[in-house]
């Protein structure tokens, strides 16, 4: 058997900088986007259903209908939890992807806090939380390939 056929002993240990290895912080941060995600799709479900649950404000000043809020819900909710299990393969472009989409959630969960506020004050504080994460995993990773 040649010898040049065999691989190196560090072939395939190189990380990539489009695909690295998944540290806690960012597998916990996609479990919290498919939770979140979750949330915002029932949510989504129930302003769709035109449950009593939501409060009906006045002169607020994004004032969409409750079927059109149910809608911003319904979509970002898939979307987010999509971004989710994307962020569980460690692509890079995952990460970004769950950086803007938790920050679209979050300031849609924000415009919502008239309609339901303490939900909606959690789900704000778990996209936060998911933003905080992402970024920091990418952070923590770019050095040297390890996890932190």
């Amino acid at each position: 058997m040649p010898s040049d056929t065999i691989p190196p002993p560090t072939a395939g240990t190189d990380p990539s900088p489009w695909h690295a290895r998944v540290s806690g912080t960012t597998v916990f941060a996609a479990a919290l986007m498919i939770f979140g995600g979750a949330m915002a799709l029932f949510e989504g479900i129930a302003a769709l259903a035109k449950d009593d649950l939501f409060v009906a404000t006045r002169h607020y000043v994004f004032e969409f209908s409750l079927t059109g809020w149910g809608w911003v819900h319904l979509i970002l909710g898939i979307v987010v939890i999509l971004a989710g299990c994307a962020v569980l393969t460690g692509a890079l472009w995952a990460r970004f992807l769950g950086v803007a989409v938790a920050g679209l959630s979050a300031i849609a969960n924000f415009l919502w806090v008239p309609y339901y506020p303490f939900w909606a004050l959690t789900l704000v504080a778990v996209n936060i939380f998911v933003v905080w994460a992402l970024c920091t995993g990418m952070h923590r990773e770019a050095g040297d390939g390890r996890p932190a």
